[in-house]
This record gives structure tokens, sequence and C-alpha cells, in this order.
């Protein structure tokens, strides 16, 4: 039912450092993502020296993918560790990632938890939608499925579609909260819009368990509800039920 952990894109927050820092940091990013890992390296090195943590984290990126270096989960957890102290939002997810397989660092889900919390509390739709996944299954904390569906719906209000898709599943399973097809029906909707095929296999299922007028309501709140999230309006519980 729930779906598997994501790692996330480089998501630069401002910050108050000088602009050689980011500089530095655009053309080694540009450098990686051409393939050019050395000149990447060098950059990325050099930020890191500076205590620079997008750098510090960009370079424990190409040490737990082997990019230009071999490579090496402990190094990489090192660094977003490293990073973490500076309160980097996307090491704390990286970081919760490799506690949560066990690489580069023992195997600990209570920390994953803890990171991802971190993480989440920064708004990070990612870390919150595996805070959700964490509570869905009782990895790392006690199973609670109103606490895995208050982050989900964190996330979904970032408009982060496998959230969306897991609000559907819990309202048409009926986990922490009743059994409520219509709603299955509209989430399962928003997710679709953003491109979410197996929302889109859901909401067909729920069509089957709802009368045309149903389905007709549905669609209509479905629409403002997801203009409501992409204008930056929802948060949590929306008055469109």
């Amino acid at each position: 039912m729930w779906q598997p952990k994501l790692k996330v894109l480089l998501m630069i927050g401002a910050l108050s450092v000088p602009c050689f820092s980011h500089a530095g940091l655009e053309e080694g990013i540009k450098a990686a993502n051409e393939g050019q890992f050395e000149e990447a390296l060098k950059e990325f090195n050099y930020l890191a020296d500076k205590g620079f943590a997008p750098g510090i984290y960009e370079l424990g990126q190409l040490y737990e993918n082997g990019h230009g270096v071999t490579r090496n989960y402990r190094k990489a957890a090192d660094l977003y560790q490293q990073a973490v102290n500076k309160s980097h939002v996307d090491s704390m997810f990286a970081l919760a990632v490799l506690y949560d397989e066990g690489k580069g660092v023992k195997l600990d889900k209570q920390m994953a938890v803890t990171l991802f919390k971190q993480a989440a509390e920064k708004n990070l739709p990612a870390a919150q939608f595996n805070l959700g996944v964490m509570y869905s299954n009782g990895t790392g904390v006690k199973l609670d499925y109103k606490e895995a569906l208050k982050w989900y719906e964190k996330a979904a209000g970032n408009n982060y579609s496998l959230a969306q898709f897991n609000i559907a599943l819990m309202y048409y399973e009926g986990l922490g909260v009743e059994k409520n097809i219509e709603k299955s029906y509209i989430w399962n909707s928003v997710a679709e819009f953003n491109g979410n095929l197996n929302a889109s296999h859901s909401r067909k299922l729920d069509e089957r368990k709802m009368l045309p007028a149903q389905i007709t309501e549905a669609k209509e709140k479905a629409n403002v509800l997801y203009e409501r999230i992409q204008a930056g309006l929802y948060a949590g519980e929306d008055r469109i039920y």
C-alpha cells in the first residue's frame, strides 16, 4: 500500500553567505549534471572546506552515488552529518535515508524518524511523506495512522503526489479516518492531476462505488482542492469536504 522512499533534488534556500559560495555551488552542480565530476568534486571540496553546508551536502551526494569518487556511504554520512549540524534540510533527509537503510551507518530506524521529522518540520515535502510512511508502517515509531495522515496532509499541501495518493488510500481503507469513498476519489483525482498513474487507476475503482451525481460533485471538489493546493492555500482538512 505504501510507496517506497524517494530521494529529492537539491533545494537551495536563501542563506547569508558570500556570493562566491553560491557561484561555486552553481558551477559544481552544473558540472555534475553534465557528468564532469572531477570539476564538481573540485568545487564542492572547496566549498566544504569553507564550511558551506550546501557544498558539503553536494560533496556527500558524490560519495553516496560514486560520482567522480569511489562510492563511500560512510564518508557520505559523515558529510551529511556536518551539514545537518549546520541545519541543512536536504542533508537531514539524506542522512535519514542512510540510517533507514543502514548504509554507512548502523541501521537505526528511530534515528531515521528523528531526522525525517527535523526535515519535515522545515517543510521538506519528501521528508513529510517519508515520516507519514514511517507512522503508517510503525517503523521506528509506534504505528499511528492519524499521525501518518497529519504528515501526508502537510506533504499533500506542498503538492507531493505520493502523499495525495496515500491520503486517498487511507480514506478508501478507513485507516485513521472514517472510510469515505468520495474523499478517496477527490484525493486520487488531485494526485492524478499531478501525473500519478496509480491514483488514476484507484480513482476508477472509486467510481464503481459512486452514483453519477456523487462523481460530478466529487470532481468539482477535486478541482477546487487542486487549485487551493496550487495556490499554497491548503493546510489540512478543508471546507470543500
